[in-house]
């Protein structure tokens, strides 16, 4: 009747809440992620292409809540809890059905296989797995929960929350218990590493047993090919060869990318029993290589070549990131060198690069992926290092901060001898993140490059031997001479770093900050172009009242970083240990930024800083003048420092008295 509330049921879209898979499955996602930061602080190098992830997560066992069975559908596929039932008024017959549906929905969960043991274990898990407890009640917790799973851990092993009880199991037991379970396990990890629920249980067992690693990866010996290429067991693959394995691990996980023929005879030796088989196991492709015929040795070029051209051609799979893949890569390039037809070893080396050009960003990462990059970058045309460096340009941030990555953009720098594409497509994009770059180690290096290449003060003599490795290539097909295209970037990037250095502020911002401090000396040093206002930029802070009335901000003459920028400056370069000398820069007067520390400075504040942090500072000054000021500079000086003011550095204890007395005297030897 008109008026009457109707009786129909909404629609699906309009019935509000839905069944409870929904957060069966965001537990399973959580979970997934959650657990690549489960590596007790050991976090691989991500490739420069990877979008940066939040890393506050904890470990999924911590951060999951219990989840129910994920099977809680009837037979006919419909869920439990979208059967229809009748509107009723009756608020007990309400309270019936919903009695009957969990007596349902519990009859079910009883008939499935280990339902008992299922039950028990989680009701055990809950008390082992809570945060706030004491070592000796989780222990005895863990203990009881491995009673319960005992003997049983392989038939539960595969399922979402049975999986994550023995995780717990692992990661908090004794020595024991992992062994304990990694011993029932035996013979069934390779199917493990292919489960997305089980494979991170293997992961952990490699980690945490190490007397059973190699007996795990033995496991997955002849099917690693197909693993780096599995969408799950791919990262146990990537986890076991970059965070756990020792060097003769790894090479046994190497072996399977030499192709069948290898696998084939070395089988009686792979498990490297003796000392001699693990060190030629050590050796990777090299050792394989050494002592055969030459028929054989193109076989098996030709078999890790065609392994690789696999994942070259499979790109979405992520198995390219891999460490294993750039080390089983950069062993080919190493054995393509030496053979001995030129023409059959240029076409090679072109197949190769021509096969991963395009994924070369996801390479630059690790140890060997760097040097593979850099060898193509050495060796290439200068139509490879254009390709290179429009494949690189897009992630040139994230290259700048990770310390494998940044040696393929310096080796760029150094080979490339078109220096306007160099300045264009890689200089202005590195000086544009110089406001992100200049407070970590990394991207400092990266500006720092631009100015001083392989500089001893700022690489150490290993990284500047990993650049050097490719010197030899570079000399073959490089033309143009080292120090004229060193001076053509570092003319390209004096521009842009001078320009963010007078950005209101940042002058003082980074002379007070003590890594900003060195891209700041260095810049004033070898930076080519007008540096006058970035000198009273860099002076003005030096005019406030000294000593500081805020003990929280401190004069900048007192920071030890700062104060020594500001004497190698009046020095005109760095002083050399090797020479006893200042090494003078050709790019920057001293003697100027002498003169305008007395217009700028003024006579108060440099006589303030002489009796107190800024005496050695004060000192260098005087010698400066004495050595290029002007007369009219030195009277200037000379009349700030009279016998009163020499009296009371005299009575003063500050440290480098005698030595400011001493350059006082010699400006002025008539006092």
């Amino acid at each position: 009747m008109p008026g009457s509330p109707t009786k129909k049921r909404p629609a699906p879209s309009q019935a509000g809440k839905t069944a409870k898979r929904p957060h069966l499955e965001k537990t399973n996602h959580s979970r997934g992620q959650n657990s690549s930061t489960d590596q007790r602080g050991k976090r691989r190098s991500k490739p420069v292409t990877q979008v940066a992830q939040d890393e506050s997560a904890t470990d999924e066992e911590e951060d999951l809540e219990e989840v129910e069975d994920e099977d809680q559908e009837g037979d006919d596929g419909e869920s439990v809890m979208n059967v229809e039932k009748p509107l009723l008024k009756d608020p007990n017959a309400s309270r019936e059905s919903h009695r009957v549906q969990r007596a349902v929905l519990n009859e079910r969960k009883g008939a499935k296989p280990h339902s008992a043991l299922l039950s028990d274990a989680k009701r055990v898990w809950a008390l082992a797995r809570q945060k706030n407890i004491a070592k000796e009640e989780r222990q005895k917790h863990i203990r009881d929960l491995m009673d319960v799973v005992r003997g049983k851990v392989q038939d539960v092993v595969l399922k979402h929350d049975a999986s994550r009880i023995v995780q717990t199991i692992v990661k908090h037991g004794s020595q024991t218990e992992r062994d304990e379970i990694a011993g029932e396990l035996k013979g069934h990890f390779l199917s493990l590493a292919q489960n997305k629920y089980s494979k991170f249980l293997v992961t952990k067992l490699i980690r945490s047993c190490p007397t059973h690693r190699l007996a795990i990866l033995q496991e997955f010996s002849s099917h690693v090919m197909r693993l780096v290429l599995h969408r799950e067991a791919s990262s146990v693959i990537a986890d076991a060869y970059e965070l756990y394995a020792n060097a003769h691990e790894r090479a046994l996980l190497l072996r399977d990318f030499y192709g069948k023929e290898v696998a084939l005879f070395t089988s009686r030796t792979s498990s490297g029993s003796t000392e001699k088989q693990k060190d030629e196991i050590r050796q990777g492709f090299k050792g394989v290589m050494t002592g055969v015929d030459p028929a054989r040795r193109k076989r098996m070029l030709v078999a890790l070549k065609e392994n690789l051209d696999q994942i070259f051609n499979n790109p979405d799979k992520g198995a390219i990131s891999h460490a294993i893949v750039h080390r089983a890569l950069w062993e080919y390039l190493t054995e393509v060198n030496h053979v001995d037809d030129e023409t059959e070893r240029e076409k090679m080396k072109r197949e190769t690069f021509e096969g991963c050009q395009e994924l070369l960003a996801e390479m630059v990462h690790t140890k060997d992926g760097s040097r593979v990059v850099r060898e193509f970058i050495a060796q290439g045309t200068a139509k490879d290092r254009k390709q290179i460096i429009k494949v690189l340009k897009p992630h040139i941030e994230r290259i700048c901060k990770d310390d494998e990555a940044q040696l393929v953009l310096f080796t760029a720098l150094d080979c490339i001898d078109d220096t306007k594409l160099t300045s264009k497509s890689l200089v202005s994009e590195v000086v544009s993140l110089a406001d992100k770059l200049y407070n970590s180690p990394q991207g400092r290096r990266s500006l720092l490059y631009l100015l001083v290449p392989r500089s001893p003060r700022h690489f150490t003599p290993a990284q500047i031997a990993i650049l050097a490795e490719t010197d030899s290539a570079k000399a073959q097909t490089s033309k143009k001479d080292d120090q004229l295209r060193r001076d053509e970037i570092r003319k390209a990037a004096s521009a842009g770093l001078i320009s963010f250095l007078e950005t209101k502020g940042k002058a003082e911002e980074l002379a007070r900050d003590t890594g900003g401090s060195l891209v700041m000396c260095e810049t004033m040093l070898y930076a080519d172009g007008d540096k006058s206002s970035l000198i009273n930029a860099l002076l003005s802070p030096l005019s406030a009242t000294y000593p500081s009335a805020d003990d929280t901000t401190p004069h900048i003459i007192d920071i030890p970083h700062s104060s020594r920028i500001y004497k190698t400056l009046l020095q005109g370069g760095h002083y050399s240990h090797h020479t006893k000398s200042v090494t003078r820069s050709p790019l920057f007067s001293p003697s100027a930024f002498a003169s305008a520390w007395i217009k700028t400075v003024g006579k108060s504040a440099t006589v303030a800083m002489a009796q107190g942090g800024g005496a050695f500072v004060v000192a260098t000054l005087c010698e400066r003048l004495i050595e290029e000021g002007s007369e009219e500079e030195k009277g200037e000086l000379c009349r700030w420092f009279g016998e009163d003011v020499k009296a009371r550095i005299r009575e003063s204890d500050v440290k480098g008295r005698d030595v400011l007395l001493r350059s006082l005297d010699t400006l002025n030897p008539q006092s």
